[in-house]
């Protein structure tokens, strides 16, 4: 996906930094993206709380370490280009690793916050069946979701959704209504609101993501 010089695809050329095991040998990958001021190493360093043997850990890196300006609530035209850029930049790893030998189907799409934002959009907006979808105090982007905006099938793709109840950034409505997206879309949806957490990633998300991989290996 190309949208023209680097001011209209600000995320492209960006690192993609790697763990585990090298795509070609890999029965599985996890494509990891980092939130709002992170780095794609922060959000990599996860890769060893997963633990998960002969997988593939991909963390692309947004320029400036922002997906996109605004809000995951401001209107869509508010984040663009970054918001597309980085869709670009998912469809283009997607892409290298089903040429490497690592369908989409054995790849989950994982993301904290401003990242976990983008890979459930991206999901959502390129309907297949995934390896997984997990959103780590995330959800869908745009100022109102649309529910008959998304159309496919998912054919049964696993979707962890965990949040805060009191998310400064993510409110728990815009969980509950992407959890409704991706169950239009086929999915079958694991919510989970935790009481008073705050903004971060708590043991039993880990173990959801971790449950997720491990299922695609072995």
């Amino acid at each position: 996906m190309s949208l023209g010089h680097a001011g209209d695809d600000p995320h492209a050329g960006q690192d993609r930094p790697m763990a585990g095991v090298p795509p070609a040998e890999a029965e599985a990958a996890v494509v990891m993206v980092h939130g709002r001021g992170a780095t794609a190493q922060s959000i990599l360093a996860m890769s060893s709380d997963i633990g998960i043997e002969d997988v593939v850990y991909v963390a692309p890196q947004a320029a400036a370490r922002t997906w996109y300006p605004n809000s995951f609530l401001a209107p869509v035209e508010q984040n663009e280009p970054g918001r597309s850029s980085g869709l670009g930049v998912l469809a283009a790893i997607l892409e290298d690793l089903r040429d490497a030998g690592v369908p989409a189907e054995r790849t989950v799409l994982m993301g904290f916050s401003q990242g976990g934002c983008l890979a459930t959009e991206f999901a959502a907006r390129n309907p297949q069946r995934y390896g997984g979808v997990a959103a780590l105090s995330g959800g869908l982007i745009g100022s109102d979701i649309d529910e008959d905006a998304y159309e496919g099938e998912m054919d049964g793709t696993p979707v962890f959704l965990g949040c805060s109840d009191r998310d400064p950034h993510i409110p728990e409505e815009r969980v509950h209504e992407t959890r409704q997206v991706f169950e239009s879309l086929g999915c079958e949806v694991d919510e989970r609101i935790y009481e008073g957490m705050g903004h971060t990633v708590n043991d039993d998300e880990l173990a959801a993501v971790r449950d997720l991989v491990a299922a695609l290996v072995g």
